[in-house]
């Protein structure tokens, strides 16, 4: 799967996971916030999110804590 990051108006960044077969910019384009942070591709491997790669189009890369945000957004309680 592929990702991008996006911080709100807060500051508080925002993850999305979309299809491989979606182009980030394209994804990007659908988007409501004004900042994206990173981009890349998102694996599942032993229990845990990794996150690789990036986006030239957007000139944006995964980060370090790609993975952390990733989670910890997914596992919030609603």
């Amino acid at each position: 799967m592929k990702y991008l990051i996006c911080e709100d108006f807060s500051g508080q960044h925002i993850p999305f996971l979309f299809p491989d077969r979606v182009a980030h910019v394209d994804m990007r384009e659908q988007l409501p916030y004004a900042k994206v942070v990173s981009a890349g591709y998102i694996e599942l491997q032993d229990g845990s999110f990794v996150c690789f790669g990036g986006d030239g189009d957007l000139n944006l890369s995964a980060r370090p804590e790609d993975a952390d945000c990733i989670s910890v957004f997914f596992s919030k309680k609603k």
